[in-house]
């Protein structure tokens, strides 16, 4: 039996959260085509006859300009410290930018526990390949696994790569559990999600949810009540719309995501308030992601 905590890491966008869901077979982590959707990792547990492994979605690795991404490197940081093997991911064009981004983490990271997946090869031809995957071959890297995680395409050969190099243990969890994180979590990380895909560039990015009621109701829909945070009024607008259009579209497509995602059906209250400067402020933003149900940051 093998078992170990298996740390995905990457600049923004280079399509971490896509391969844990891929990795796992079930949609674990919020995925969005801009960059920078992680905020925080995320446990994804997937077993088989003879392993157990716990993948750590983690956000991207970038220099941090403010608070709220200074945690989010303290994420990274736990997950590299926690890991047993990493999986570095990369896109074809940006491969050999890897070693500058392993030199900039403040964890160690040993090249012979290192799995390089190099993503989105169906974005480029295979000849272009090639020069890639020669330059981390003569790095010393455990293994170097071109997929497409959007495609699924080379998902098991990245697996057994991870397997090789995962030690030998007993399982952390219960085989039929599938993440360390409540339901509560992912109901917040859903109306992110939905946040990403209704509105433009800054508003996601200046938002944070707050779930702060979750009711399970017998014989009645679920109660969610979340508070979607924003720095300035203008913002508050936008995410209102006009006469609330935009807001009952937002609520709507979360709901439906919320839904499927618990198998039962949920009645979704959201509000919308002003916490001026909030990605500054490290308190906040810890209370925030407790109300999620995680406490660890």
């Amino acid at each position: 039996m093998k078992s170990g905590f298996v740390a995905i890491i990457g600049r923004p966008n280079v399509g971490k959260s896509t391969l844990t869901n891929a990795l796992m077979n079930f949609k674990i982590s919020a995925v969005s085509p801009k960059p920078q959707t992680t905020r925080q990792r995320i446990v994804g547990i997937a077993n088989g006859p003879d392993y157990q492994m716990l993948f750590l979605d983690t956000p991207g690795v970038l220099t941090p300009r403010y608070e709220l991404q200074r945690l989010m490197a303290k994420e990274i940081e736990a997950a590299l410290a926690d890991a047993d093997v990493v999986v570095l991911v990369v896109e074809p064009e940006f491969g050999t930018d890897a070693e500058s981004l392993l030199q900039g983490l403040r964890v160690r990271v040993p090249e012979t526990k290192t799995v390089v997946a190099i993503n989105k090869i169906d974005t480029v031809p295979k000849p272009e390949l090639l020069p890639v995957i020669k330059s981390f071959s003569e790095k010393g890297f455990a293994a170097i696994v071109p997929v497409s995680a959007l495609k699924r395409d080379g998902i098991d050969d990245l697996r057994a790569a991870i397997l090789a190099k995962l030690p030998e243990g007993m399982p952390y969890y219960p085989q039929d559990q599938l993440t360390t994180q409540p339901e509560r979590f992912f109901v917040a990380e859903l109306i992110r999600e939905a946040l990403f895909a209704c509105y433009g560039e800054e508003i996601p990015y200046s938002t944070i949810v707050e779930i702060d009621e979750f009711k399970e109701r017998e014989g009645r829909k679920d109660f969610v009540r979340a508070v979607i945070y924003v720095e300035r009024d203008s913002q508050k607008a936008i995410v209102i719309g006009s006469k609330g259009k935009a807001l009952r579209q937002l609520g709507s497509r979360a709901r439906e995501q919320i839904e499927a995602f618990l198998e039962r059906p949920v009645y979704l209250e959201l509000w919308v308030k002003v916490k001026a400067g909030w990605r500054q402020d490290g308190t906040f933003i810890r209370d925030r992601f407790r109300s999620q149900g995680n406490g660890e940051l």
